[in-house]
């Protein structure tokens, strides 16, 4: 896990849009960028799990960024305008509305999600960073299955 020290080393982040907010995570965590069929739902899913999609031969499992942070499902196209497919073992990608170019800022710009926005930010965000007049969640790729299934979690334990 990447851990973000006030020290000024700079960061590739690809930032991209799902429903209102503005995410992003680091460069080095994308392995590449593609336009999918909406991807074919899971079984009992939690909200922030679309499904699973291929994306050049590969099966990722897709999760909704928007979903994940605010805890409200975010209505997607037929077709996803971008599937984000994450590099590592966890065969992971991220559903977005829109990509944006790659930006760079330094690791003193993400600051710590605030307490009010703990609950839902702390699970899935380093940090919030500001960039051009924008507020940009920036994820924690380590963190992102794990949040989906814990809200199914809680939620089988209210009822």
């Amino acid at each position: 896990m990447r851990e973000v020290s006030p020290d000024p080393q700079l960061y590739d982040l690809v930032p991209f849009t799902a429903g209102e907010k503005v995410f992003a995570v680091f460069a080095d965590q994308v392995e590449s960028t593609a336009e999918a069929k909406l991807p074919a739902p899971l079984p009992d899913a939690p909200a922030a799990v679309l499904g699973v999609v291929c994306v050049r031969g590969r099966m990722l499992t897709v999760l909704d960024p928007f979903a994940l942070v605010t805890g409200e499902a975010n209505s997607w196209p037929e077709v996803l305008p971008n599937v984000i497919a994450l590099s590592g073992d966890e065969q992971l990608a991220l559903a977005a509305s829109e990509r944006l170019d790659t930006i760079t800022i330094s690791a003193t710009d993400i600051e710590s999600p605030s307490p009010a926005d703990e609950e839902n930010l702390g699970r899935v965000a380093l940090g919030i960073a500001r960039y051009g007049g924008q507020e940009i969640t920036v994820l924690s790729v380590a963190r992102l299955f794990a949040a989906a299934l814990r809200r199914k979690e809680r939620r089988r334990r209210r009822f």
